[in-house]
């Protein structure tokens, strides 16, 4: 058996240790993966839910305040809910001692665009504060309504384009869907597990979208 000679052996261990330490310096500085809002119900199982709804018509705003739903909240240090779901979606998001996104990258689901200044981007509530209001929310405690306006739990809050979100406004399924098609069926995942949580009411042409979105996923 052939020996290796010292300083070739020695080179050797020299180049596997620069490779090592190349592949461990890779993986420092690759990008972080984009998260997302916490992974939905399954189709089958918002298939299933939907199955025991009894379409009711909905409610009025009469009453209706956006400061009936306390949000955002602290959710730790001087960190609230709004900078946690920026965090928490986009890529290489740096905070300052405010804990204010100042440099990032973020896509949104909806409509598939990119940014990198927070500015761009709105918290969207998948299932709106008058939505839910007309829906049954009215009769609610203020504590438990800041619960829904702040809810990370659940697939409720989630950073997009902020005209996006502004054109949704407080429509339902029926009447507004993500203009990236590709996405809608997570969406209608996210809508239906949110309503089934907190027990609001669907309206028939809520209900029927849901169906079909569901049906084809």
């Amino acid at each position: 058996m052939a020996l290796i000679p010292t300083v070739y052996a020695r080179r050797i261990g020299v180049l596997a240790s620069a490779a090592a330490l190349a592949a461990l310096t890779s993986l420092m500085t690759a990008p972080s993966a984009q998260a997302a809002p916490p992974t939905p119900i399954s189709a089958a199982a918002a298939r299933s839910y939907l199955a025991t709804v009894t379409p009711k018509t909905e409610g009025s705003t009469s009453g209706y305040s956006r400061d009936l739903f306390p949000h955002w909240s602290t959710v730790s240090g001087a960190c609230n809910t709004r900078e946690t779901v920026l965090k928490r979606d986009g890529v290489n998001v740096a905070q300052d001692s405010a804990c204010a996104a100042v440099s990032g990258s973020w896509y949104s689901e909806y409509d598939g665009a990119t940014w990198t200044a927070a500015a761009d981007l709105d918290i969207d509530h998948v299932v709106p504060l008058a939505e839910a209001w007309r829906s049954g929310a009215n009769a609610w405690t203020t504590t438990k309504r800041q619960q829904f306006a702040n809810d990370l739990t659940r697939p409720q809050l989630i950073a997009v384009t902020d005209n996006v979100n502004q054109a949704k406004g407080d429509q339902d399924p029926g009447k507004w869907l993500p203009s990236r098609t590709a996405y809608r069926c997570t969406y209608a995942r996210m809508w239906v597990q949110v309503k089934q949580y907190y027990a609001l009411a669907m309206d028939s042409g809520e209900k029927s979208a849901l169906v079909g979105i569901l049906n084809g996923c």
